[in-house]
């Protein structure tokens, strides 16, 4: 008979339980979605493929290298908005030269994304998990990525809605050096919080502030401290007042 192993303790034990289930249950819905979506969604899908061979030679998809779940090669799929044999930095520039006119608005829009279901579907992503980095980047933070990695990595998450607008912030003088250094740390601190307190009804509130975010173009906030979700409220610009006497 095999013994028992106790658990160190109750609390950390009830975590783990909730958290399989919930993994179980996150599971049945990238399943359930991805394929519902996939199947709605392949009209687009070949016009936009069909679209992309007829701008510019070469394929309609791209596979990006990637660090995937338990460190596992993720070959991510998007569809190819750059002009083929394109090279250069893993970030990119609102106004990169290497994006073709279509592949730019399927970067502003974040529809080069939607290939990303068929990564779901097979299981190397779920529909919400921390974004899945290049390899370069995950060795920066190595400790805290062997914790991120033990969840599939996703399409969207906090830590994509909190920098939807990436591209726009980073120093266009030193962009890789910004990232690494300002930007790269704050996503990790998001990732290791969805790591550790991730949930269904998490995944559904990134999902629904997702459709927000991309249909409404809203800007979503996210707490730090909670994981909270809600609309970012710029800081009103102080008022010139002008003085006539």
């Amino acid at each position: 008979m095999r013994p028992r192993i106790r658990p160190t303790a109750d609390g950390e034990a009830i975590r783990n339980t909730v958290h399989r289930t919930d993994d179980a249950l996150r599971r049945v819905l990238d399943i359930t979605v991805a394929t519902i979506l996939l199947v709605l969604l392949a009209p687009f899908i070949l016009a936009v493929a069909a679209a992309i061979r007829v701008e510019s030679p070469g394929p309609a998809f791209y596979r990006c290298r990637r660090v995937g779940f338990r460190g596992r090669q993720l070959m991510m799929v998007k569809f190819r908005k750059m002009h083929d044999g394109a090279s250069g930095s893993a970030l990119t520039a609102v106004e990169d030269d290497r994006f073709t006119r279509l592949g730019r608005f399927l970067a502003s829009s974040k529809l080069d994304e939607i290939p990303q279901l068929w990564n779901v579907l097979i299981g190397g992503m779920s529909l919400v998990g921390p974004r899945p980095e290049v390899d370069s980047f995950v060795r920066l933070h190595g400790e805290e990525y062997a914790r991120i990695v033990n969840v599939r990595p996703g399409i969207t998450g906090l830590s994509q809605l909190a920098f939807a607008r990436e591209a726009e912030i980073l120093d266009e003088e030193n962009r890789v050096g910004d990232y690494t250094d300002r930007i790269l740390p704050q996503k990790v601190r998001l990732d290791c919080f969805y790591a550790e307190n991730r949930s269904l009804r998490m995944n559904v509130s990134v999902l629904f502030w997702t459709v927000a975010a991309v249909v409404l173009r809203l800007d979503v906030a996210v707490d730090r401290a909670t994981g909270r979700l809600g609309i970012r409220v710029r800081p009103a610009l102080p008022t010139t007042v002008v003085d006539n006497r």
